[in-house]
């Protein structure tokens, strides 16, 4: 990243220390992949959290004590006796042939669990894997790392990576049942999203020892209890499409001085901190700031993004379509408020040659719900 980039990010960070990404943020990045407003903010390591508390759009985020209990409770049945429960998912489960299968826990190295430590002790076991030097077939807590937008960031994620006929797989273990072969598709999808991340790290180790991306599976493995038991089950999920977006918006953030280009010279989203840490900014003026940036705003933001709540706010005030999902804007396409489409479907606006057939529809559906709605009076036609 270029110097005179760094320099605008950390104007637009201000005073606020500055945040690292985590896998989770990294996973949010493919969520929602055109918004510029979330990759400004990310870029320039800006409290998202705080920025959206003192604007008055606080978001609910945070697991609650009793989830994270049962998830770590479920994650150490799994693991327990060198990962026994996840060999037979691996076998009975999923089919996989593995007649010997070594355990390497990874999660210190000699009492030592800094992250540099680790990182390099999983860096010299699995390039040796990768070179058929190793023994171990299962690697537990291996210590990731990337480097976004020119600051190194590292991952520690609650999955164990094994190797199998030459390629390593990563394995999510979650605590959210897996009924009948299925699970919540909200729940995988954020999953997958965030074990793309943690496959976009390892090739990156091995692609510095000079080993080829295809060594890293695209398919994971999710690990989940079976039905309503806490017996775990597996399923192979396909990450492939959010291995290639995320990879496409790290690159982005490498660039991202071509957005930083088309921002106000004097933009900041500086909270103005004091020494009690408190912020002093004021509201109206921050709000002004975030505003001068682009946002794209989807409902699912809702699920992965801090300052969702208030980008909903702001697209319901610019009566934006995307306050109502992506699917109702994809298919009013050429219309961009809910204004306007009220506008044709009670025709008081005139359809340009783009939206003509789709004002045909929107009359259509107008005279359908006005007549349901005189029924549903008893009002006669």
């Amino acid at each position: 990243m270029k110097a005179t980039a760094k320099g605008r990010l950390d104007a637009l960070r201000g005073s606020t220390p500055r945040l690292t990404y985590s896998a989770r943020s990294l996973a949010a990045l493919e969520n929602n992949p055109r918004c510029t407003l979330r990759a400004v903010l990310d870029a320039s390591g800006s409290d998202k959290g705080k920025i959206a508390t003192h604007a008055g759009y606080p978001a609910p985020f945070g697991q609650s004590s009793f989830a994270f209990a049962r998830g770590k409770t479920f994650e150490t049945m799994v693991k327990a006796n060198g990962c026994a429960e996840l060999l037979r998912i691996l076998r009975e489960t999923l089919g996989l042939t593995l007649p010997e299968a070594g355990y390497e826990d990874l999660a210190e190295v000699g009492g030592d669990p800094s992250p540099a430590t680790r990182h390099a002790r999983t860096t010299r076991l699995l390039v040796a894997a990768a070179c058929g030097q190793g023994e171990a077939t299962l690697y537990d807590s291996p210590m990731l790392r990337l480097v976004v937008g020119g600051h190194p960031v590292f991952l520690e994620p609650d999955l164990v990576a094994f190797r199998i006929n030459g390629r390593f797989y990563v394995v999510e273990i979650k605590s959210f049942p897996i009924v009948d072969e299925q699970a919540d598709p909200i729940s995988v999808r954020a999953a997958t999203t965030q074990a793309s991340a943690y496959i976009i790290a390892l090739r990156a180790m091995l692609a510095d020892a000079g080993i080829e991306p295809g060594s890293v599976s695209d398919t994971i493995v999710l690990v989940g209890p079976k039905d309503f038991t806490n017996r775990p089950t597996g399923a192979f999920v396909d990450a492939t499409k959010q291995v290639a977006t995320l990879t496409r918006q790290l690159a982005r953030i490498e660039s991202i001085s071509d957005l930083v280009d088309l921002l106000p010279e004097d933009l900041t989203f500086d909270l103005a901190i004091d020494e009690a840490k408190r912020p002093h900014r004021p509201v109206p003026e921050l709000i002004a700031a975030l505003e001068a940036v682009p946002a794209n705003y989807r409902p699912d933001c809702l699920n992965h993004c801090e300052m969702a709540f208030f980008c909903r706010s702001r697209a319901r005030a610019e009566h934006s379509l995307d306050v109502l999902g992506s699917t109702v804007r994809e298919y009013l396409g050429g219309i961009d408020t809910t204004t306007m489409a009220l506008g044709l479907a009670r025709e008081d606006w005139q359809p340009n040659e783009d939206q003509a057939e789709m004002a045909v529809a929107l009359r259509h559906a107008a005279r359908l719900r006005d007549e349901a709605l005189r029924e549903a009076a008893g009002v006669a036609p």
